[in-house]
């Protein structure tokens, strides 16, 4: 894909805007049928939490996953079959991915390994991060779906690493496409009808 073809995609959905406390929320729905939400902050014109639901070749409803954004619980502790949802070991590593102005971030909680025990590289040919422990305790190959729109590689010096409180902070810097292509979504945003100003999220990314 391209900065372009996302673009396009953007303006070829149906889309609709609602309000829902200090976030406005989008859905979208492309020509293909698959689904996408998102939940941008209106104080800062940042995304929370983006979702897909994509259409499935075979029978069977297609469920919501997440892109990036913190989890919403469960309300129900059981599933559609009645069968109660697998969870995984709080002692296990999880990743949270979130968006800033100026960077993307993954938070690796559950590894309490020191920092020089951890490698994280920019993989150009699977377009993604890959991270290492020394002690071989810990592997994962993290996509960067926002590069992958913008048709670029993943770069090292981009990179930054942080750890604290046994998690593993990853940052990675937003190349400049990438940020105008964030607001080029917000101003096709601003056609939606809304009960609020697009011109709010506008200005809170761009730092006005």
């Amino acid at each position: 894909m391209s900065y372009e073809n996302w673009i396009n995609l953007i303006k070829s959905a149906e889309k609709a805007s609602f309000l829902s406390g200090k976030n406005r929320k989008i859905h979208y729905k492309f020509p293909n049928s698959d689904e996408m939400a998102e939940e941008y902050s209106m104080e800062t014109g940042v995304i929370q939490r983006r979702a897909w639901k994509k259409r499935k070749q075979l029978m069977g409803d297609a469920s919501w996953e997440l892109e990036l954004g913190e989890p919403i619980p469960d309300q129900d502790p059981r599933n559609q079959t009645g069968e109660e949802l697998i969870k995984e070991s709080n002692s296990q590593p999880s990743i949270i991915k979130r968006l800033t102005r100026k960077n993307i971030e993954w938070r690796i909680r559950n590894l309490p390994y020191p920092i020089d025990n951890y490698s994280v590289t920019a993989d150009v040919e699977k377009k993604a991060l890959v991270v290492r422990t020394v002690n071989k305790k810990y592997y994962k190959v993290i996509e960067i779906p926002e590069l992958i729109r913008c048709g670029l590689a993943p770069e090292q010096s981009l990179i930054s690493l942080h750890h604290q409180y046994n998690t593993l902070i990853i940052t990675y810097k937003k190349p400049e496409l990438l940020v105008e292509m964030e607001v080029e979504t917000l101003k096709i945003l601003k056609t939606v009808e809304t009960e609020t100003n697009m011109d709010d999220l506008l200005q809170g990314l761009l730092g006005k």
